[in-house]
């Protein structure tokens, strides 16, 4: 057997031997047959970005071809608050690539994902899941490019404190078990989004890490590995409902609330970006960027102002951007600099062999690793609605292949490695860049003046774009970052209110 599918934790995989993007209906059905599976499970996300279920109970082999073939209906008018009650009837549409195992139910249950479809057959063009395939397609058609992006979930674990191996307050990264209290929780939770076909590089402590009456306030990390765009998004949002799962269990939160508390470490949901042509890294050659790398990343910069109205849409995510903290809030890229907005991280672009200077016995390596290169969009957080997200970074990548002065931005938005642009004395060089927005109602505007970057081959309307202005712009919160700031009440108030968001 194929060694990527001998171990491959998902268990549709290692029966029918063959990997998930090969998976037909017939294959489901068998599966279910041999192994008395007794539940199919419809997911699908709404406007709020959360995972939906559906569950139907099998009766025999003829009601389970219809559930695969034919779907369902849903309610349109209870997922997207735009919808008219009297068109209100969608069609839910499983996608067989999708399928998996339920690992968190006592019945033998398996759960796909599924596409919005019309009354006409087609696809539901406000559906954030098929903008994002919009949004693919096009950078496909008019590039030759495909685009693969990997997630970093933060999350906080809250939790009564038991009072036993306490860290100091900012110094949770990386830190193991007793001092990580959820080190078997984040462990647990890794090995179930695996069984759910999410592709993860790893999982660990960060930084935050604070105890305030009475409970333990702990933050972790899981880490994706690249793969298509599409994909990427759906296991950004499957992990979400796993880890969420997995909490009511343990009988503790789980949050992915951007910040909790002023003075403490915030959580991001960054994203690392790769382009492909033919299955090729795009990213680098010869040890240095790519041209096309060198675009993509101009156009996040151009589109950057704009970017926070999808990958913030909430006030909390603006009290963690806030100057002279890690996150960034000034429009430029650097090496391994995470002061700056854009990162472009360690990429094995030199063949160094450090595993045979590691381990004297071991040959020399051969293998060429300088396809790992990725860059990484800091601003995003948890709150964003995932599809929406990857859709506008997908918009911003293309946006910059067709600048015409995308290399001369690139260049002057560049900062050295060294440079900490939250540093007072390089304040000439942060006033000489562009600012990211400070509030909903400023990414609103900026999401206005940037309208045609993302309407660009039909990617986003004008409906989903107004929509998500005048939602924006009802948080009316122009002052409340400086409010909150100052007082931590009104602060902790707003986080229990939305602390189940995203």
């Amino acid at each position: 057997m194929n060694a990527k599918i001998s171990m491959n934790p998902n268990l549709l995989v290692k029966f029918l031997a063959k990997e998930p993007s090969e998976f037909t209906r017939e294959d489901i059905i068998y599966y279910c047959r041999e192994n008395e599976i007794k539940f199919i499970n419809f997911h699908y996300c709404g406007w709020d970005g959360k995972l939906k279920t559906l569950n139907f109970v099998i009766h025999n082999e003829a009601h389970l071809r219809t559930i695969m073939e034919a779907g369902e209906r849903v309610d349109g008018s209870s997922l997207f608050p735009f919808i008219k009650a009297g068109k209100s009837d969608l069609y839910v549409i499983p996608k067989y690539h999708t399928a998996f195992v339920n690992p968190l139910t006592a019945y033998p249950s398996i759960d796909l994902l599924c596409t919005f479809m019309d009354r006409e057959g087609n696809p539901f063009e406000s559906s954030p899941e098929f903008i994002l395939h919009k949004a693919h397609h096009a950078l496909l058609k008019e590039t030759g490019l495909e685009m693969e992006t990997m997630g970093e979930l933060e999350y906080y674990v809250i939790a009564k404190d038991d009072g036993l191996y306490t860290v100091p307050a900012q110094k949770g990264y990386h830190e193991s078990s007793p001092f990580n209290k959820f080190t078997d929780f984040r462990m647990e939770a890794m090995q179930t989004i695996a069984q759910c076909g999410g592709l993860i590089k790893y999982g660990h402590s960060e930084v935050g890490n604070f105890n305030e009456d009475g409970y333990v306030y702990e933050q972790n990390e899981i880490e994706f590995l690249p793969t298509n765009i599409e994909d990427a998004a759906d296991q950004l949002v499957i992990a979400k409902w796993v880890l969420r799962q997995l909490a009511y269990k343990y009988g503790v939160e789980v949050t992915f609330a951007p910040k909790i508390t002023v003075g403490e470490a915030g959580s991001g949901m960054h994203v690392h970006c790769r382009f492909t042509r033919n299955g090729k890294s795009m990213m680098t050659h010869d040890g240095k960027l790519t041209e096309e790398c060198l675009k993509a990343i101009a156009g996040y910069i151009d589109a950057g102002t704009s970017l926070p109205a999808f990958g913030n849409p909430h006030p909390l995510s603006f009290m963690r951007l806030v100057p002279h903290q890690e996150a960034p809030t000034s429009l430029c890229w650097s090496f391994s600099n995470r002061s700056a907005l854009i990162r472009v991280p360690l990429g094995w672009l030199q063949k160094m062999d450090m595993a045979k200077r590691v381990n004297p016995l071991e040959q020399s390596i051969t293998n060429d690793y300088s396809n790992k290169q990725t860059f990484e969009w800091r601003a995003s957080d948890g709150f964003a609605n995932t599809y929406l997200l990857m859709s506008a970074l997908c918009c911003a990548a293309l946006h910059g292949f067709k600048m015409e002065n995308a290399l001369e931005v690139a260049n002057r938005t560049y900062i050295d490695l060294g440079v900490d642009i939250n540093d007072p004395k390089n304040e000439a060089v942060k006033n000489a860049l562009e600012q990211l927005p400070d509030s909903c109602m400023a990414a609103a505007l900026e999401l206005e003046k940037d309208r045609a970057i993302y309407k660009d081959c039909g990617i986003f309307t004008d409906d989903i774009i107004d929509y998500t202005i005048r939602y924006l712009k009802n948080f009316n919160d122009v002052e409340l970052r400086e409010s909150l700031t100052n007082s931590p009440a009104k602060l902790k108030k707003l986080v229990q209110e939305n602390i189940d968001n995203g």
